[in-house]
C-alpha cells in the first residue's frame, strides 16, 4: 500500500510539469494571442524527455551530495522536484508577450528537470518491486499522473480564468510538494543487480545487453514498434487546446467539461488497460489501444465541422482519453518487460526516448501543419483534415504489431 501511494505521488509529480509545459502552456500562449506556429515550436521544449538517455548515465553513476543520505534514486528525484518548483515560480512572473525567449528558456529548464526526475522515478519504480507487481505499480503511477493532468489542466484553466496565469503557475509550483512528501515516506530498495556504468560504456553496454537478450532482428523490431506507437496523440497534443479556443470554447468550459471528462475517462482507461493486459496479454492490448486511438482521433474531425457542442466534445474527449488510458498502462508494462535490472535507468530512458522522439520532432511542426490545412481548406475543414492526418499516423505501429505477432508467435 505504501509503495502504491508513493508511486502514485511520484506519478503526480511527474505529470504536473510535463502537462504544464506540453499542454497548459499552449493554452496560455493561445489565450494571449501567440501564433499557432510558435505554439507548435514550444513542443520541442519537451524533447528533453525524448533525449533523456543522454543524461541518464549520470543518474546511474552518481548521486546528489547531501540528498543521497535519503537514498540513491531519491537524491535525484528530490533535486529535480525542487528545481521544477523554483522554475515554475519563475515562469509565473515572466510575461511571454514581452520576453518570449526568456519565457521559453525557463520552460526548457522545467522540462529538463522533469526529464531527470522521470529517469530517477522510472528506475525507482522498477527496482521497488518484482515484475509481477509492476502492473499494479504502473496503474498507481498512471492514477497519479492522471490526477496531475486534472490539476494542471482543468483546475489550472478554471483558476486562470478567474485569477490569471501568474497566480495559477505559482499554485502549481506549490503542488510539487505532493511528490516530495511521497518520496520521503517510502524506503528505497537497494538493487543488488544494478551495474554501475562508466562514462565509456554508459550507452554501448545497455544497448549490447538489449540486443544480446532479444537478438538484433527482434530488438530492432521492438524499437520500431516503440518509436511509432504514440505518434498520433503526441503530434495532435499541442494543437488540441488551441483548437478548442478557436471553436469558441472558453477556458472554464475547457476546464470544467473537456479536462474533467478527460481525466475521469483516462482513469477508467488505465484500469481497463490493466485488466486487458492481465486477461489478453500486453501485445493484444497494445493493438486494441492503437485501434481505439485511431477511431477516437478521427472523431475530432467531426467536432471540427459541426457547431460548438459541449456534449459532443465531451463524448469525443472522453473516448479519446479512455483510449489513452488503455494505451498508457499497456505501454508502461510493455516497456518495463523489456528492461534489464542491470541497466534500469538507462534502458528505460532509451526505450521511452525511442517512443517519444519521432512524435516530439514532428509535433514541433503541428502548428505549421494546422495552419497549412486551414489555409488550404478553410478553418473548419482544415482542422478536420489535420485530425484525419494525425489519426492515420497510428497505422505504422498497427502494421508492425500485427506482423510482429504473426512472425514471432508472441500472443500472450
Amino acid at each position: 500500500m505504501l509503495k502504491n501511494f508513493t508511486i502514485g505521488s511520484l506519478g503526480f509529480s511527474s505529470g504536473l510539469p510535463y502537462i504544464l509545459i506540453f499542454s497548459t502552456l499552449g493554452v496560455w500562449l493561445a489565450d494571449i494571442g501567440i501564433d499557432l506556429s510558435l505554439i507548435g515550436f514550444f513542443a520541442w521544449i519537451v524533447l528533453t524527455y525524448s533525449l533523456k538517455f543522454l543524461w541518464a548515465p549520470l543518474v546511474d553513476n552518481f548521486s546528489v551530495p547531501f540528498l543521497n543520505r535519503l537514498g540513491y534514486r531519491k537524491s535525484w528525484i528530490l533535486l529535480s522536484q525542487i528545481s521544477i518548483a523554483i522554475c515554475l515560480l519563475l515562469l509565473s512572473i515572466v510575461n511571454p508577450l514581452d520576453s518570449l525567449q526568456v519565457f521559453a528558456f525557463i520552460a526548457f529548464l522545467v522540462a529538463f528537470s522533469g526529464s531527470v526526475q522521470d529517469i530517477a522515478i522510472d528506475a525507482f519504480r522498477i527496482e521497488l518491486a518484482d515484475l509481477n507487481q509492476q502492473g499494479n505499480l504502473a496503474a498507481s503511477y498512471q492514477f497519479g499522473y492522471r490526477m496531475a493532468i486534472l490539476i494542471s489542466s482543468s483546475f489550472a484553466l478554471i483558476f486562470a480564468s478567474d485569477y490569471g496565469w501568474t497566480l495559477t503557475y505559482q499554485v502549481m509550483s506549490l503542488l510539487m510538494l505532493i511528490g516530495i512528501i511521497g518520496v520521503l515516506i517510502c524506503p528505497e530498495e537497494v538493487n543488488v543487480n544494478l551495474k554501475r556504468l562508466t562514462l565509456q560504456n554508459s550507452i554501448v553496454e545497455p544497448l549490447k545487453d538489449f540486443v544480446r537478450r532479444f537478438g538484433l532482428y527482434f530488438a530492432s523490431f521492438l524499437l520500431m514498434i516503440v518509436a511509432t506507437y504514440r505518434l498520433t496523440d503526441i503530434v495532435m497534443g499541442p494543437m488540441a487546446s488551441p483548437f478548442y479556443l478557436e471553436k469558441g470554447y472558453t477556458l472554464k468550459e475547457i476546464g470544467y467539461i473537456v479536462k474533467v471528462v478527460a481525466v475521469i475517462a483516462s482513469i477508467v482507461g488505465f484500469f481497463l488497460g490493466g485488466l486487458l493486459v492481465k486477461r489478453l496479454g500486453v501485445k493484444v492490448t497494445l493493438i486494441i489501444g492503437a485501434f481505439l486511438v485511431l477511431m477516437t482521433n478521427l472523431s475530432f474531425s467531426l467536432v471540427a465541422v459541426l457547431e460548438k457542442d459541449l456534449y459532443l466534445l465531451g463524448w469525443v474527449v472522453g473516448a479519446d482519453s479512455l483510449a489513452a488510458g488503455v494505451v498508457g498502462t499497456a505501454n508502461i508494462t510493455f516497456l518495463t518487460s523489456l528492461v534489464s535490472k542491470k541497466y534500469t535507468a538507462v534502458q528505460y530512458a532509451l526505450l521511452t526516448s525511442f517512443m517519444m522522439l519521432p512524435g516530439k520532432l514532428f509535433s514541433g511542426f503541428s502548428g505549421i501543419l494546422a495552419n497549412f490545412f486551414k489555409y488550404e481548406f478553410g478553418e473548419e475543414n482544415g482542422w478536420m483534415a489535420f485530425f484525419i492526418f494525425t489519426s492515420f499516423l497510428t497505422l505504422p505501429s498497427l502494421l508492425l504489431l500485427f506482423y510482429y505477432i504473426k512472425r514471432n508467435n508472441l500472443n500472450d
